[in-house]
């Protein structure tokens, strides 16, 4: 059994407080009857919840793509710090989205939602290998050394280990990296361990989603088509 109001929430109808004085409005049918208790119990797989006579669905998969900006933490809340939840349209928000994986506050670009726990996992999980490619702006230029280095392995100071990575120099002070993993400031520690302080960091990609036009602060929703393609990976 499920509250109506959280169904009606799940179905993207609309924040908990919209949905709630929908409810009350009569605008809400189950099996045919008007309901108006925002609490009441339902169970949607046997009884059918209409909105202006359509019928919904309940829970929507939603992965959502967000191109980042400078500023914000990657976390659900904090009492200090502007989130990146903030940033997530109020229609999405309450839908039950979370993080996949994180940008530390100064790092822009790609960064993923789901409300989709299993597809979550996969996509921070190690073992898929997911690879996420850095655009960085850096001291010092990125040698053939460095390169192999890269490629090898690297441990940190602290004894973090990190598995081999691609390290792509652009030219003086810039590089492209790809990672499989998503160590806590893995790409600046990495850079930093060869001498080479990050001054600036984006990401462009993670498995084959890339963040092409999008804006910088815009989301969008990921495609069907997209989706199976990530739980591909």
């Amino acid at each position: 059994m499920e509250r109506l109001d959280k169904f009606l929430c799940d179905s993207g109808v609309g924040t908990r407080s919209q949905v709630k004085l929908i409810i009350k409005a009569g605008r809400v049918t189950v099996d045919g009857v008007v309901q108006k208790d925002v609490g009441a119990k339902i169970d949607p797989l046997t009884q059918t919840v209409c909105l202006d006579a359509e019928q919904l669905t309940g829970a929507i998969r939603l992965v959502v793509m967000l191109n980042k900006p400078a500023g914000y933490i990657t976390a659900t809340e904090d009492k200090q710090d502007k989130t990146v939840m903030e940033l997530l349209p109020k229609e999405l928000q309450g839908r039950g989205l979370n993080p996949v994986g994180r940008l530390d506050k100064a790092t822009e670009g790609l960064l993923l939602f789901t409300n989709d726990g299993e597809l979550l996992h996969r996509l921070i999980s190690p073992k898929k290998e997911v690879p996420k490619v850095y655009y960085a702006r850096h001291e010092g230029t990125a040698t053939d050394a460095d390169v192999a280095a890269f490629a090898a392995g690297l441990t940190l100071a602290d004894g973090t280990v990190c598995r081999g990575a691609k390290l792509q120099p652009l030219g003086p002070g810039e590089s492209r990296i790809t990672v499989c993993e998503g160590k806590y400031h893995q790409v600046r520690r990495m850079m930093a361990s060869r001498h080479m302080p990050v001054t600036y960091l984006e990401r462009q990609k993670e498995g084959n989603l890339s963040l092409g036009e999008l804006p910088r602060g815009q989301i969008r929703l990921l495609t069907e088509e997209e989706i199976q393609a990530l739980e591909e990976k």
